[in-house]
């Protein structure tokens, strides 16, 4: 079925203060990131994956950090991108922020 209803969708606890929710066919996911533990005092540590991510800020606001690119204070209705194996992190500057990421291809990690 191509629909998944919130109340359904199975939300996965990835550190206290952090949600993530998510849908994927076989080449594309679509992930929803439920932060409400901010605001943080530091930045996460940076990570990077060979996904392609594009991100749509859906509430809160944040300062968004990508290797080689000037910080960024982004809050709701604003996107990024970030190319493969570019190492990017946020640090929340609001008590909750959503954000909705998008990635190709699907990250297996988050199935399991």
């Amino acid at each position: 079925m191509p629909v998944l209803k919130v109340k359904e969708a199975k939300s996965t606890i990835v550190k206290p203060g952090v949600t993530r929710r998510l849908v994927h066919a076989e080449k594309l996911m679509l992930v929803v990131i439920d932060f409400d533990n901010g605001p943080w005092s530091e930045p996460e540590p940076a990570h990077f994956h060979v996904h392609e991510q594009t991100t749509y800020v859906a509430e809160g606001e944040f300062i968004f950090f990508c290797e080689g690119e000037p910080d960024q204070i982004l809050s709701a209705g604003d996107m990024f991108w970030v190319l493969p194996n570019k190492k990017h992190t946020v640090q929340l500057l609001s008590k909750t922020v959503k954000l909705i990421d998008s990635f190709s291809p699907i990250r297996e990690e988050f199935l399991q």
